[in-house]
């Protein structure tokens, strides 16, 4: 059931004929990547854009951002909290969007929700949405599958497959006939 670890092992005896090493040299450590392998990596924590922040430009991240300032770009990120005092003048692109500020742009997201402090002028591309009371929004919602995807599909039927190239030739020869 329990075994001894080799790690607190002796080695192999040399023999007393070998020279012994030198005090200096130590035995080699482990390399970091062996306990970082088995370790899970922690989350980082989330960025913060203060409300003192005003940025000109597209921001573009895979974690979480929490902005309190002003955006005037796009914004790309896995989770995206707007938070009240903030104003974001661009497209919103997120795995999750929580909204309790202001928007003016597109919302793309796989969840989006919109608080009762929320204020957004544009659409919003979503797969779930919550709009809470008390919420402020002008613009159209549209349901997809994949709302991350610019070109993403609507959650419509499939389209029917495109004919095959015999079947085309064989309509386009009824119709030279007719």
């Amino acid at each position: 059931m329990f075994s001894k670890s080799k790690i607190n092992e002796p080695g192999p005896k040399q023999a007393d004929a070998t020279p012994a090493a030198p005090a200096s040299a130590a035995p080699a450590a482990p390399a970091a990547s062996d306990y970082t392998s088995s370790m899970p990596k922690a989350k980082p924590a989330a960025s913060l854009l203060s409300s003192d922040l005003h940025i000109t430009g597209n921001v573009k991240t895979t974690g979480d951002i929490q902005v309190e300032g002003t955006v005037e770009g796009d914004i790309r990120a896995h989770l995206l909290t707007v938070g009240e005092t903030a104003t974001i003048k661009g497209e919103i692109t997120a795995d999750d969007v929580v909204i309790n500020g202001r928007i003016v742009g597109r919302v793309r997201g796989l969840k989006v929700r919109l608080t009762s402090t929320a204020r957004v002028e544009g659409d919003i591309i979503h797969k779930t949405i919550a709009i809470e009371s008390g919420a402020h929004f002008e613009g159209s919602v549209q349901r997809q599958d994949d709302p991350l995807n610019p070109g993403g599909r609507k959650s419509a039927p499939a389209a029917a497959p495109a004919p095959s190239a015999a079947v085309q030739a064989a309509t386009a020869a009824h119709k030279a006939e007719g």
